[in-house]
């Protein structure tokens, strides 16, 4: 530790590991020391740990969101020609929402900067699943990011690296040291790289559920509170849906399988639960942004989401006709009786796409496009004992036998038809 550093990282790390709050110093210090290097992983993931453990008071949430959007700069769209808005996801299994949702919206002439992550644990990364697409970048200047968003409008891609890089630092070690689902890191997290972003409205999408980094409504709640109090500190038009993830969203969860259900959304086709979803965060983004009551259904039928789709793929360089990659190995679930599927579990779903390579384990560690899960039925839907239930997909078969390990217990079937759960279970506002 060089002389001149404010603080020493063990005596940060050993306030919170006893429970103490870290001042707003200690707070602006360690985030940057961390950005420069000084600050080591080891000793930001034990910080990581802490706080996981100890929690952080409404003061910490702030300063540290501060903190991070300081690390870098900040981006400015008010050049634009139209107003901007924006989403988030918690994360999810079968959770591409954004992929309809951001073409879907920029039909409607409100630009979408769609700044987008990897991974996280079980749950997939918007950014892998578009990298299916052949030819098509995540990684773009400033100047091109804005050059698409005064064009087709929309824009899926990586923050860049001056966008709150301690972020993008510590985002990747929370995925491999079990910190990621604690909500003042969640909160700091996704608010910072929106704040940053400079959005000028923004629908948060907070997932709730066994397949979610939030189990129960109170939590998820109170995830979403803290994220919607931060952006309206920021100045930014903010709302939040809570939304169910006990089961997964459509009836895919992997990287290219995702691509192929968003077009078929897109088409105007799709599975319900996905529709309702893009429509309902379509019209709450449509209506920060000063556009209510908007027909967002007609434009997934008439083909204008479509459309951006097309020239927002084919502006990042990929191709929308090009073919997804196909698995070279799959393994098919049955049914092991007759009846109603009462349960489908998102997160043994997450967990066996993730192990079946649709994740990754490691930093830096590659995915497989084409690896996942297609469901052939979901809850409520009569089945056959035999008929098809789930088919795996992987390019590397020794990952089946602890991929199928992760669904023991992750499905059900009764002889009564189960209650529908709606799919958007409540609305947290400014």
């Amino acid at each position: 530790m060089m002389a001149s550093e404010l603080f020493d990282a063990v005596d940060v790390i050993r306030t919170k590991r006893d429970g103490w709050v870290l001042s707003d110093a200690q707070i602006n210090w360690v985030i940057d020391a961390y950005t420069r290097g000084v600050v080591a992983d080891e000793q930001m993931s034990a910080l990581a740990m802490a706080i996981f453990l100890r929690g952080m008071n409404r003061q910490e949430i702030s300063t540290w969101a501060n903190a991070m959007i300081n690390s870098g700069e900040r981006m400015d769209f008010s050049a634009l020609p139209r107003t901007t808005a924006d989403k988030h996801s918690t994360g999810g299994v079968g959770d591409k929402i954004t992929l309809p949702l951001a073409p879907l919206v920029a039909a409607f002439d409100v630009a979408v900067p769609q700044l987008s992550g990897r991974g996280l644990g079980h749950t997939g990364g918007t950014l892998d699943k578009m990298e299916a697409i052949p030819g098509w970048r995540a990684d773009l200047s400033n100047e091109e990011i804005m050059e698409i968003l005064a064009g087709p409008g929309a824009v899926i891609c990586a923050a860049g690296k001056g966008l709150a890089p301690a972020d993008k630092k510590l985002y990747a070690l929370r995925d491999v040291t079990a910190t990621v689902d604690t909500i003042p890191l969640i909160a700091t997290s996704i608010m910072s790289k929106k704040i940053a972003e400079g959005t000028k409205a923004l629908v948060l999408d907070v997932k709730v559920g066994s397949g979610a980094f939030m189990k129960t409504r109170a939590e998820a709640a109170e995830l979403a509170r803290t994220m919607v109090d931060l952006g309206v500190d920021a100045g930014v038009n903010i709302s939040a849906l809570l939304t169910n993830m006990d089961t997964p969203l459509g009836l895919t969860a992997g990287n290219g399988l995702e691509v192929e259900e968003s077009v078929e959304v897109l088409a105007g086709g799709g599975p319900q639960d996905v529709v309702d979803l893009t429509v309902a965060l379509a019209e709450e983004m449509l209506r920060l942004a000063g556009k209510p009551d908007q027909d967002v259904r007609a434009a997934l039928r008439d083909g204008r989401a479509m459309d951006r789709w097309r020239q927002m793929v084919s502006a990042q360089g990929g191709d929308p006709d090009a073919p997804l990659p196909v698995a070279k190995h799959s393994e098919v679930i049955t049914a092991p009786e007759s009846g109603y599927l009462t349960r489908l579990d998102a997160w043994g779903v997450g967990v066996c796409a993730w192990r079946l390579g649709a994740g990754r384990a490691a930093q830096g560690e590659k995915v497989q496009a084409a690896a996942g899960v297609r469901m052939h039925a979901k809850p409520g839907d009569k089945v056959v004992a035999g008929q098809p239930l789930l088919t795996l997909y992987t390019d590397t078969p020794e990952r089946f036998e602890r991929s199928i390990e992760a669904l023991d217990g992750s499905f059900e079937i009764g002889p009564s038809q189960p209650e529908s759960v709606p799919v958007v279970l409540d609305k947290i506002s400014n």
